[in-house]
């Protein structure tokens, strides 16, 4: 396994526990399972039988430069969705959840995006791939298609829920990419 392999996993790994206790301290709410139920299945599904193949398994990226540019946006990509996530603080929950007493967050990176810890991810994941194995950028276009489908559904969810001060906000920020998308 390379150094490049080695500080990839760590860096998931590391994300993915404080990820997860940070998630014990969080409002109540609900979840919409049955809205995305059968994308998140697709998609974990598809993740799995990828990995099972031989291309997805074994180094492809042996360019140090490629490499480099990958760990470059691992790392930027971590910190905009840990960034994102404590702005949002005991507002966050799982993709598409609705929370009791919402907030509209719009202070660190919500300024300029409406969904950073989903572009904060899809980074991470390209960086990954860049890193890693270039193959791995399909499962980027699967795990990209999920964020911008939750997005859209949290969007209309916003909408109903601070339908004064949504709008202008919207129109104010990009969904994904700032000054893009």
């Amino acid at each position: 396994m390379r150094t490049v392999d080695v500080v990839i996993s760590i860096g998931w790994l590391v994300f993915w526990v404080g990820w997860l206790v940070a998630a014990a301290n969080v409002k109540s709410g609900r979840r919409h399972w049955g809205r995305s139920t059968g994308a998140r299945v697709v998609l974990i599904l598809a993740v799995i039988a990828l990995n099972r193949l031989r291309p997805f398994r074994h180094e492809t990226t042996t360019q140090p430069a490629l490499a480099a540019i990958g760990i470059a946006l691992f790392v930027l990509g971590l910190a905009l969705a840990v960034w994102a996530r404590v702005h949002l603080g005991r507002n966050w929950g799982s993709p598409m959840s609705e929370k009791d007493d919402p907030e509209l967050v719009t202070t660190g990176p919500y300024r300029w995006i409406r969904n950073p810890i989903y572009s904060g991810l899809i980074l991470a994941l390209v960086g990954t791939a860049f890193a890693i194995n270039l193959h791995w950028l399909l499962v980027v276009a699967l795990v990209g298609g999920f964020f911008v489908y939750s997005a859209f559904m949290e969007q209309r969810y916003m909408s109903e829920q601070f339908p004064d001060t949504y709008p202008a906000y919207r129109s104010s920020t990009k969904m994904l990419i700032p000054f893009v998308f």
